[in-house]
């Protein structure tokens, strides 16, 4: 399916720095430029992802979120929460399952978009690191039910931050998604972004031509699958979901008006 959604506020929660650029900066960045706000949550600050002789992980830290912020700038990101849970350790605990929940009442997201908890082996012929499975968990669970149950983390509701229940979650699909965003006009900005982490890239020399050449692959993929749809026939370059609506448009619209109503209640009081 060619995707033509734009929500008017997403969040994206992955592990690593890098891990934005790899998967969605061109849907990301096609968002931005339809006017949507888009907020990135890292578990992680990638400080074991640097390994050179001398490198600390406080060292690492500091290079590795620069160039998350400035890999961010580059599709039009500028609010980047970084949760520094330890890096080539990352769990799925109950404590970080709170964090996602505070920061998705705290942004109140339209859409999310995370990994898949259960990829271990890629269609690529890649092993899914660790830490991206459970940020992928995490955030499944932060979703659905806790953000939105009033009942789950309580406490947080001191913090003035009310249940939010989300729209869709858009979940990245290396290779097996089934709803195909459009990049061909953003592909120069996921590029940009991606070359702004000089410390993950090293040699890396054909890094335009490999991007080009996977997100081409994904596009041939979509015109294999729907060969009657012109927009997609028209596709050169995509990045792939899978997409599951957790918030019907209906109960959308009815929470969207409950949440103007207490806010004019809040502003009165």
């Amino acid at each position: 399916m060619y995707d033509t959604f734009v929500p008017q506020r997403a969040m994206v929660i992955v592990a690593h720095p890098d891990d934005a650029e790899f998967s969605c900066s061109g849907t990301i960045a096609r968002w931005v430029q339809a006017g949507c706000e888009v907020c990135y949550v890292l578990c992680t600050s990638g400080d074991v992802g640097i390994a050179e002789e001398g490198m600390t992980r406080a060292r690492a830290i500091r290079i590795r979120e620069a160039e998350q912020r400035a890999a961010a700038a580059e599709v039009g990101v500028t609010e980047v929460i970084f949760l520094r849970e330890p890096d080539g350790m990352l769990e799925a605990t109950m404590l970080l399952r709170k964090r996602l929940v505070r920061e998705i009442r705290r942004f109140r997201p339209e859409v999310v978009i995370a990994g898949d908890p259960y990829l271990v082996f890629t269609p690529g012929g890649w092993i899914n690191h660790p830490d991206h499975r459970a940020a992928a968990l995490a955030a499944v669970d932060a979703i659905f039910p806790s953000s939105g149950q009033p009942h789950l983390f309580e406490e947080l509701a001191g913090e003035g931050l009310r249940p939010h229940k989300i729209r869709k979650l858009y979940v990245i699909g290396f290779g097996d998604g089934d709803v195909y965003s459009d990049i061909t006009g953003t592909i120069d900005r996921k590029i940009a972004a991606l070359q702004a982490h000089p410390s993950q890239l090293g040699t890396w020399t054909d890094l335009a031509d490999r991007i080009r050449e996977w997100s081409g692959g994904a596009a041939k993929r979509a015109k294999e699958a729907h060969p009657d749809d012109a927009q997609i026939q028209a596709m050169d370059h995509a990045e792939a979901f899978r997409v599951f609506t957790v918030t019907g448009d209906e109960d959308w619209a009815k929470q969207g008006a409950r949440h103007a109503r207490a806010d004019v209640v809040a502003t009165a009081d």
